[in-house]
């Protein structure tokens, strides 16, 4: 299934990043020379692929209700292999990649064949938290317990390693701790959405986050599942890469 397209769309605009600031904000230069400022919709430090001057990928969708036309979409940086990769630096997009992921089939040695994918349910203390994606697997399964899915944008790397997060996160720890509460009742599944094509593995950002990934161990130990996958980023498409592999041991604490 390597190399599936998995979303395509109209081809978006290359320039060059100026600069980004407010966190919601980017200044690009255009290739016709002229500057627009786009909606970053990526609120984190985007460690390792935020570098002015690089090149950039940008959605132009001008509409009367949005303050600007322009959303940044993709940026092109050093890989791991020594050649450009293009990444997904848009946090919105993770979810809608990985239920096309599993529409497609392209995850079912984990999930299975499934009936019903429900977005944005409520679960956790008191359901005050939404989980990405809750399945229904078929009657028949060998497991017929619901899934839940939890999906994390990973971008940032040392080496080949993906790694999440790259910063102190409690939203990320939160998450942790209630995917583990759903268990045994029902099947918890954390899926690390590698979106660059560069790397070969996974692992929790000790160096960034120790406390997230003493409860990403301690998730897995109670049962908690993991299924790290990649994804190629072109400027028309996006394409299933596969699963990558995991490494959840404990890296040094920098």
């Amino acid at each position: 299934m390597t190399g599936t397209p998995l979303l395509s769309f109209e081809p978006l605009t290359e320039g060059i990043l100026l600069k980004r600031y407010k966190r919601f904000l980017a200044d690009i230069e255009l290739e016709d020379g002229s500057c627009v400022t786009a909606h970053c919709a990526n609120t984190g430090p985007m460690t390792g692929v935020l570098i002015p001057g690089q090149r950039v990928r940008l959605r132009h969708a001008p509409s009367p209700t949005r303050k600007l036309a322009w959303t940044w979409e993709q940026a092109e940086v050093p890989g791991a292999d020594g050649q450009p990769c293009w990444v997904g630096i848009n946090t919105a997009l993770p979810n809608r990649l990985i239920r096309a992921a599993i529409e497609a089939g392209c995850i079912n040695e984990v999930v299975g064949p499934t009936v019903e994918i429900r977005p944005e349910v409520a679960y956790g203390e008191n359901k005050r938290s939404r989980i990405d994606l809750l399945l229904t697997p078929q009657s028949d399964s060998a497991d017929p317990r619901k899934i839940y899915v939890e999906i994390k944008n990973t971008t940032w790397c040392e080496g080949s390693l993906a790694l999440f997060p790259d910063t102190v996160t409690e939203r990320g720890q939160k998450h942790l701790r209630e995917l583990m509460s759903v268990l045994p009742n029902a099947r918890a599944l954390l899926v690390p959405c590698i979106s660059r094509d560069d790397l070969n593995a996974f692992a929790p950002g000790d160096s960034a986050d120790p406390h997230y990934g003493e409860l990403f161990r301690q998730a897995i130990s109670k049962g908690v599942e993991v299924f790290p996958c990649a994804f190629r980023f072109e400027q028309d498409k996006i394409l299933w890469q596969g699963k990558r592999a995991l490494e959840a041991r404990q890296s040094p604490v920098r």
